[in-house]
């Protein structure tokens, strides 16, 4: 009884922990601006369906893809056995479901299975951050803890899986001791742990006990480390896929307000007067975006689904030629940012000025410039992140209210008002080419 008692206090305080944080994470996507991503509902599902459980984006890379698959299947899949231990653990019995018989040894033995090519995928992985160094897993941005991070989780699922294994081996043996037939199939813990065969049936029960604590508890605990780690994915990616753009990759939004005034300079008949100036107290409308406030909610829900997987810069032309643009450093700075803000909330109830901003005390404009807005590192992105949308807003801050605009882009900017064309050629002069 005191068992069943230390396990639902255990249930409780871990799945409270976790909604706790979540609320947290929700809270602070809200500080973004609103915006409308309900439209072509079926699209939508289509697309989630095809890319965030399908994965369809990650095989572009045959190896990752396949390897991610099986882990992020067998992980998934062999949780469905947390059901029964949650089961066993909350009324004192010993695999509930066993009375399945053959569909509950077919459900054991797939589990086995899986849990075998989980753990070989992740230290395939390892292999590839730690030995192999893959260089996109070693940029400056991956220092410190997103680098720690990585390797972490995969020990994580490495000791879950294995407990799993080494939990069915030890309750086979100590069945088979006993002379008792356990119900279930165990094509691979019985053959990776055979020498468990040599123990006594005591030293076996303590084994699968421990196992089973470790199991269920370790699976707690990897629930709560999804808010501190870049893990996040495993539940965001979802909602991330369904609110992505399904406008074409290249079309840009326009400021309404921009638009409105271009459209009142170029028709003849408008009223400028039509319009009646805006109430004192209406607050003051800025353009892009200076800080979290400005940038919208699926923006922010970008930022805490990055995977840092590192395939957006990967493919970036301007980090490959050595500028300093990082479509990856992009969405880990605002999250950066976003989760600093909410400490701040956290701690004061409010959020109170600490004089910083995303753009240059997180993000500098150098990094913003050297984007090309080509959209490769959106495309590349397995669950439909988009970088160039924070690029493009945080630039419109710089150019509409800081007049901070590079000096090239103040040149063609000025061509154009005063040739019609981003040249530095009169208008006369522009067909003079012909001439040759």
């Amino acid at each position: 009884m005191l068992a069943q008692i230390v396990f639902a206090i255990s249930l409780i305080l871990g799945i409270g922990l976790f909604v706790f944080n979540l609320k947290k994470i929700i809270r602070n996507i809200n500080l973004g601006k609103k915006i409308n991503r309900s439209d072509n509902k079926k699209a939508r599902w289509i697309k989630m369906a095809r890319v965030a459980l399908g994965q369809s984006k990650m095989v572009v890379r045959p190896v990752a893809g396949i390897l991610h698959i099986l882990v992020y299947a067998g992980f998934i899949i062999i949780n469905i056995e947390v059901l029964e231990i949650i089961i066993d653990g909350l009324f004192g019995t010993h695999r509930i479901f066993s009375f399945l018989g053959k569909t509950y040894s077919f459900l054991i033995g797939s589990f086995e299975i899986l849990a075998l090519l989980v753990i070989l995928s992740v230290t395939i992985f390892w292999i590839r951050r730690n030995v192999i160094k893959l260089k996109r897993f070693w940029n400056s941005e991956m220092k410190g803890w997103p680098k720690e991070d990585g390797n972490l989780i995969l020990i994580i699922e490495f000791l879950l899986m294995n407990a799993f294994l080494i939990m069915n081996a030890a309750d086979y043996y100590a069945h088979l001791n006993s002379g008792e037939i356990l119900a279930g199939a165990f094509p691979i813990s019985k053959y990776i742990f055979s020498s468990f065969s040599n123990l006594q049936t005591s030293t076996l029960l303590i084994i699968e006990r421990s196992a089973w604590w470790f199991h269920f508890l370790g699976i707690l605990f990897f629930l709560n480390y999804l808010y501190y780690s870049k893990h996040l994915h495993i539940l965001s990616a979802f909602p991330n896929v369904w609110f992505s753009k399904l406008e074409p990759a290249g079309e840009l939004d326009n400021l309404e307000s921009v638009k409105k005034e271009v459209e009142l300079m170029m028709d003849p008949n408008a009223d400028p007067y039509a319009t009646p100036p805006p109430d004192e107290n209406t607050p003051i409308e800025t353009f892009g975006a200076k800080d979290i406030f400005d940038l919208n909610k699926v923006q922010l829900l970008n930022a805490y689904s990055c995977t840092e997987c590192g395939r957006c810069t990967s493919v970036c032309p301007a980090n490959i030629t050595g500028k300093k643009l990082s479509p990856r450093k992009i969405m880990m700075d605002t999250r950066d940012r976003l989760e600093d803000i909410g400490k701040i909330i956290n701690k004061k109830g409010k959020f109170e000025d600490d004089g910083k901003n995303l753009i240059n005390d997180y993000i500098s404009p150098e990094e913003i410039w050297a984007c090309t807005s080509c959209n490769a590192c959106t495309e590349a992105c397995p669950i439909n992140i988009d970088p160039l949308s924070i690029i493009i807003d945080l630039r419109r801050y710089l150019v509409m209210e800081k007049s901070a605009a590079s000096m090239e882009l103040n040149l063609m900017m000025q061509n154009i008002e005063n040739n019609g064309a981003p040249w530095q050629f009169n208008n006369s002069d522009r067909l003079s080419w012909t001439d040759e």
